[in-house]
């Protein structure tokens, strides 16, 4: 792509340089050649981006007081954001249309253009593919899935059948999308479980990522949505009818039981537990193996607390106030050591 293309698509001022300069990919600096893209958002990145052999520099406006003649410059507000959709941008190119032989594809699925699926792949009946989407090897659709444009679900991905995906959804490999929730109705005469009924749908919204290796289930009667946006990590479970906002984020071996609720922008770290019910407001940053238990209601207004506060420890609270707790503990158990 040229620059000229790339500050139409993302804005920005190409403030040095010919607009029709070639960019093939991006880099960092110390790799970069003519043809790369570099970026740069600190006064000591600045200085290695602009020495480095990169064709094209993007930085925020005024972070040099002059530049080099010969390398264009792209001054931008996020720099870092910048970089990465064009590198997006970079590495779209279209796959060529392509089915493997060794594909299982059943004259009912619709195909859009440029589709490729490679080999073992295994479409179901009246499944719907948008154009320039890519299926990976021993991927299997289920019966009647919907996968939007420009989607990449990568090898041995599972969805099943009735999922549905927005456009330029990426599925990693080994995920599981649409699976029966863990609904069981007891016998309290006999003790034994039976399936609740789990005959609800799977929506996955446009931009969504979804790690290798993690998790999703269909709704019980109803759907589980998964808003724009939102991009989960490997090893993460989402459970039964939840409802997951706009641009969250999910990080590994995070589990949330069925019927919950995250609001749009919330950061959700590692090896939280969330209980069924619970809802967690917009904005909220629970910690690294913090816990909300069942039925509860977390957000930023209810704790009176400033947005990007981080919660912690279970359940969950603001992370000022656990550590004073610990502090408290720990002064009486020292105290209570010197009297022993």
């Amino acid at each position: 792509m040229t620059l000229r293309e790339l500050v139409e698509i993302l804005g920005g001022n190409l403030v040095q340089g010919d607009p029709e300069t070639i960019v093939a990919g991006v880099a960092s600096p110390e790799l970069a050649d003519g043809l790369h893209l570099v970026f740069a958002d600190s006064p000591a990145a600045v200085s290695e981006a602009l020495a480095s052999e990169a064709g094209a520099v993007v930085l925020r406006a005024k972070a040099a007081a002059s530049y080099l003649d010969g390398k264009s410059i792209i001054e931008a507000e996020q720099p870092r954001l910048w970089f990465a959709k064009a590198a997006k941008l970079l590495n779209r190119g279209l796959p060529s249309a392509r089915i493997h032989p060794a594909a299982v594809v059943p004259p009912t699925a619709v195909i859009g253009e440029n589709v490729e699926i490679d080999a073992t792949a295994v479409i179901g009946e009246d499944v719907w593919i948008g154009a320039g989407s890519r299926i990976g090897a021993g991927a299997v659709l289920g019966t009647a899935c919907m996968i939007g444009k420009d989607c990449h679900i990568y090898p041995r991905a599972v969805l099943y059948g009735g999922t549905t995906l927005g456009n330029r959804v990426v599925v990693h490999a080994g995920a599981v999308l649409g699976a029966d929730g863990f609904g069981y109705v007891r016998d309290s005469a006999t003790g034994a479980y039976t399936q609740f009924p789990q005959q609800g749908t799977l929506f996955i919204e446009d931009d969504v990522e979804i790690g290798a290796n993690s998790t999703i289930d269909r709704g019980a009667l109803k759907r589980t949505r998964i808003g724009r946006g939102t991009k989960i990590d490997n090893l993460v479970h989402v459970g039964h009818n939840c409802d997951i906002g706009e641009d969250v984020i999910l990080v590994a071996l995070t589990g949330i039981s069925g019927s919950s609720t995250v609001g749009n922008g919330a950061v959700i770290a590692g090896q939280v537990g969330i209980g069924d019910h619970a809802h967690i407001g917009p904005g909220v940053i629970l910690g690294g193996q913090a816990g909300v238990l069942s039925g509860k209601t977390i957000t930023n207004q209810g704790l009176g607390v400033k947005p990007g506060t981080v919660l912690w420890g279970t359940p969950a609270r603001p992370l000022t106030q656990v550590l004073r707790e610990i502090a408290v503990v720990g002064r009486m158990v020292k105290k209570k050591g010197t009297r022993e």
